[in-house]
């Protein structure tokens, strides 16, 4: 990634958070790197290194600054639209991918060689795949130091270090300070929840219409897996290492998640799911500035400001609603899904993660409640994510996944797309045929015919996602 000093150094210089996650200041006169943002006086130009990502400027032997936090800006929005290796590996990394299967899992799940992804990654942003996971266990031990009364010893292994000494010494070198220094500049607060609850901010970058994703999410809630309730959305999670409850709720210039975990080692995947349930890397400035540019769309753009494209933590999950909405509404759709789920309720009363493809394959026929088509769909879908053949996760090549969607009988256009904007956060699906979006479009004046709307869709590239949630919402 080029990253042009003159571009870079003015926002420095005006302090625009808007770059924060897109590139890190560092300050070779003072040893530290910052977010663009920091409100410490601007350094000088001889003193100034910019770096693609924060593992590059602690290669480069920078500690984290203490006022602005860098560690904790939103991430950069470009891996949520690029499609390329580089996009998929920064996806995967943020999901626990290298802490559970290092490198070699890594490597395996792209199709490329160890060196290979290596050196792409360099190329791109300065460090590789070891430096970017260990950056993030930095995030995850901080996080964890400063949040709950754990030792260090199991947050040490839960922020998936190999060894205490390996968690020490990284600390110290990325934050300037001993775990305990941190712990005791933490100011004493009690931990709110019990064992394995934290509560934490997920920033963003402004605006984000918080109304327009919770009312997206409450009209597809699945009742005891999810629901909106005082503002807050409550979800369940199935997690690498067991289950988890979230609640997010927005705030200014913030999300505040509440994270009740079976096991702290699951704590990134967990943030990098809510994080991509809520887009909260997206640059609502980019979306709007394109979208607001056709006369159809700028009054809904005005009036609501900073509309996301609310993702999925779970891609087989995403690929059954998609299933089990063809051609129906999403009560009668919402009412078939809840029918999956008794099979396997929480024994306390609290959420649970939708089934995973075990658990669907493993439930009777008499538990669909839909037609033998749409449900033999399912099971063949269900069959390809277990075996390995279908990978769902955001990490996905979206193109070989279309391709494996549209193979699987009862599969067509429409539910590929829905699959790939939601499950793989594809920023640029149409999904003109929607009848939904047909009917948002005929609101705003635009045309309605499928193919008529997809041709003018074209002016809303790169972000035809995002004009298809706002003419949802149109509808």
């Amino acid at each position: 990634m080029e990253l042009d000093f003159e571009r870079c150094y003015r926002a420095v210089d005006s302090r625009d958070q808007r770059f924060d996650g897109w590139f890190y200041t560092g300050v070779t006169s003072t040893g530290i790197y910052c977010r663009p943002s920091c409100p410490a006086t601007t350094p000088k130009r001889r003193n100034v290194r910019f770096f693609p990502s924060a593992a590059a400027a602690q290669s480069a032997g920078l500690r984290a600054c203490r006022r602005c936090r860098p560690d904790a800006a939103p991430g950069s929005p470009e891996w949520d639209v690029r499609a390329d290796v580089v996009g998929r590996a920064m996806r995967l990394i943020a999901d626990g991918v290298v802490d559970r299967d290092g490198v070699p899992g890594l490597a395996t799940r792209l199709g490329y060689t160890e060196r290979h992804l290596h050196r792409m990654l360099r190329a791109e942003l300065g460090a590789g795949p070891l430096a970017l996971a260990r950056a993030q266990r930095a995030q995850t031990a901080r996080i964890l130091i400063e949040t709950t009364d754990l030792g260090m010893a199991e947050i040490a292994f839960a922020a998936g270090f190999g060894s205490v000494r390996q968690f020490n010494d990284t600390v110290r070198e990325v934050y300037a300070a001993a775990p305990s220094q941190l712990r005791t500049a933490r100011g004493g607060r009690p931990t709110p929840g019990g064992a394995g609850t934290l509560t934490l901010r997920l920033a963003y970058r402004p605006p984000l219409h918080a109304a327009a994703l919770l009312d997206f999410l409450a009209l597809r809630a699945l009742p005891g897996v999810e629901e909106v309730r005082d503002g807050t959305y409550h979800r369940g999670l199935r997690l690498p290492h067991g289950a988890a409850e979230v609640a997010l709720t927005p705030a200014d210039g913030h999300v505040s998640a509440t994270l009740r975990l079976a096991d702290l080692r699951d704590l990134a995947p967990a943030v990098a799911r809510c994080r991509r349930l809520f887009d909260l890397d997206a640059d609502p400035a980019a979306v709007d500035g394109t979208l607001a540019a056709d006369p159809a769309l700028a009054p809904a753009v005005a009036a609501e400001p900073g509309v996301r494209l609310p993702r999925a933590v779970d891609g087989l999950e995403m690929l059954v609603r998609a299933v089990a909405t063809q051609q129906v509404s999403l009560a009668s759709a919402r009412t078939t899904l809840t029918r999956l789920l008794p099979a396997a309720a929480p024994v306390d009363g609290g959420l649970r993660g939708f089934p995973g493809a075990e658990e669907l394959l493993g439930l009777a026929d008499g538990a669909f409640r839909m037609p033998a088509a749409r449900r033999e769909t399912i099971r063949a879908a269900a069959r390809a994510v277990a075996d390995g053949s279908l990978d769902l996760d955001p990490g996905g090549d979206r193109e070989e996944v279309a391709r494996r969607l549209l193979a699987v009988p009862g599969i067509g256009a429409w539910t590929a797309g829905y699959v790939a904007m939601r499950a793989l956060g594809d920023p640029d699906v149409g999904l003109t045929t929607d009848l939904a979006v047909r009917r948002g479009a005929a609101a705003l004046g635009l045309p309605d015919d499928p193919s008529t709307l997809d041709a003018y869709a074209g002016r809303w590239r790169p972000w035809r996602s995002y004009a298809v949630i706002r003419l949802w919402r149109a509808a």
